[in-house]
């Protein structure tokens, strides 16, 4: 089962989701620590059972947690470090994460689901930009609801050149065929002459 839902958008088209992470490696760590401290105490509580006595940390971590009171500095900020701990873990646990991917339109629930790196988008529309007339440099950054484009003109009207290089990102924005159409946000300097 797929950790999205698909419903219509207003295009006729299936709603795209964000990409989730498999989280492997805050998984595995979690994993890893839980059984190594569940471990430990079986171990011991088996060895106690089997008549050994308890080992030196367990006995002073009981004599600790029995005689310190709730008001202790150590006390406080052990259960504030786990409180942290857990709510980092509950917010992994409900967010898709996968920031790097945007997620691109369907046409149908058959229909491929498939995704765009947001480098891959930042480097076509800055080729794009840099096919427009005038355009000396351009520097382009994706986000999930904004594209920001800063780019100098050497030559040519200033809103000439903004008109074309809007017109031109916009088609460009159009045709990579994202779910949702980011804003687009354009800052056209004049560049600065050298001698």
């Amino acid at each position: 089962m797929e950790p999205y839902a698909l419903t219509s958008d207003e295009h006729g088209g299936v709603k795209a989701r964000r990409f989730w992470s498999s989280r492997r490696v805050p998984a595995a760590i979690t994993a890893a620590v839980v059984l190594g401290v569940s471990g430990l105490f079986l171990y011991d509580v088996a060895s106690v059972r089997a008549g050994r006595e308890a080992m030196a940390w367990r006995k002073r971590l009981a004599h600790e947690l029995a005689t310190r009171p709730l008001d202790n500095g150590w006390v406080i900020g052990g259960a504030a470090l786990a409180a942290v701990l857990g709510v980092w873990l509950i917010v992994l646990a409900v967010t898709p994460g996968e920031r790097g991917v945007l997620p691109m339109a369907r046409r149908s629930p058959a229909s491929v689901r498939a995704g765009l790196d947001r480098h891959a988008a930042e480097l076509v529309l800055r080729d794009r930009a840099m096919e427009v007339s005038g355009i000396r440099w351009a520097r382009v950054t994706v986000g999930r609801r904004r594209i920001g484009v800063r780019a100098s003109s050497h030559f040519r009207e200033l809103d000439e050149v903004r008109r074309d290089l809007t017109a031109a990102l916009g088609e460009a924005v159009r045709q990579l065929g994202l779910a949702r159409q980011p804003q687009l946000s354009v800052h056209l300097q004049r560049a600065e002459k050298k001698g």
